[in-house]
């Protein structure tokens, strides 16, 4: 397998983004490709591997770098040479198996549809990402910002596509399924989820019906399914919040010289706490609906979240999950 990562993406680019392939590189045998500024790239590998870059790492040359302030489609159309356009047209012509990237997310949806496609049946790609539970099996959250606006069909094909995923990449059969709603009735919401619950009870999808916001950190189904719009307010203020309870109760117990060795035995399962909420253990976010396996990792990716994101996209390209969803969506259309 040959995996195509973009050097230019992210706030840490490419020292970060080339740490995680070498550690990644370490423990597959598949061959990774590294696009972008070729004398950059080149320059952080041998900071970091002392001249002893693994074999299974080489770089492609892009000249050019799409940024999170550019009109994303405007910007693929123009920047041919940009590590993600490079990195997108290697990956459609069958020069590399699956592109991961931590650059612009609109860039990568108008790249995903430009220069990919959609699946046929597929209206809207979607970005379906692991949303951590304490104590419990992490949920996936789909749609989690590709879709501000949704008709009740997408959310459906949100549904379907982020189950085929868990069972096929997470190994959760058969997962249930909840639709984001101001309440648990079925008769509550606006004509959107009340026309998509209907559409959801009709599948054969593990279909559970309504959740309410307070109880999807609880765990209450293994997928989430909402608009874009909701779903990245969800994981944002969830994000905000759990730093902050940290970082509160962090200061709270460790001002002044009180009950200290209280204090390091809270800080000790703070910690454990805060890994569960870490998304750098959980990989990238899968980009849904395109022909092919695109992987979106968060912008601030650090070398330990780039190394996970290698190793679950494979198995995302292993499992040929995309085959699955055209399959899938032959028989309910």
């Amino acid at each position: 397998m040959r995996i195509l990562l973009d050097g230019m993406g992210g706030d840490n680019a490419p020292y970060a983004v080339c740490e995680g392939a070498v550690l990644a590189a370490n423990e597959i045998e598949h061959e990774i490709v590294i696009i972008g500024d070729e004398e950059k790239i080149n320059e952080a590998l041998r900071k970091i591997c002392h001249g002893n870059t693994p074999e299974n790492i080489s770089v492609v040359h892009a000249s050019e770098v799409i940024t999170n302030d550019e009109a994303p489609a405007l910007a693929i159309r123009r920047k041919k040479d940009s590590s993600i356009v490079k990195g997108m047209n290697m990956l459609k012509t069958g020069e590399g198996d699956l592109f991961i990237s931590a650059g612009s997310t609109g860039a990568l949806l108008a790249g995903g549809l430009l220069l990919i496609g959609r699946i046929k049946g597929i209206d809207r790609p979607a970005i379906c990402t692991i949303y951590p539970i304490l104590g419990g099996q992490a949920s996936l959250l789909c749609d989690a910002g590709a879709n501000a606006e949704c008709k009740a069909r997408n959310l459906v094909d949100f549904a379907l596509m982020s189950s085929i995923y868990m069972e096929k990449v997470l190994g959760r059969q058969n997962p249930t399924v909840k639709l984001v709603n101001i309440g648990e009735e079925e008769e509550k919401g606006n004509p959107l989820t009340k026309e998509t619950y209907e559409l959801l009870k009709a599948t054969n999808l593990n279909f559970k019906g309504n959740i309410e916001a307070r109880d999807v950190p609880k765990g209450r189904a293994d997928i989430i399914v909402t608009d874009g719009f909701t779903g990245n307010i969800i994981l944002k203020l969830t994000e905000g919040m759990a730093w902050n309870i940290f970082k509160t109760i962090k200061k709270k117990f460790t001002d002044g010289l009180h009950a200290r060795l209280g204090s390091l035995l809270l800080l000790d399962k703070l910690k454990e706490l805060k890994k569960e909420f870490d998304y750098s253990s959980y990989g990238g976010a899968p980009i849904l609906g395109v022909k092919r396996p695109i992987v979106k990792m968060h912008g601030s990716s650090s070398e330990t979240a780039v190394k996970n994101t290698i190793l679950k996209a494979i198995v995302f390209a292993e499992q040929d999950v995309i085959s699955v969803i055209e399959e899938s969506i032959k028989e309910i259309n």
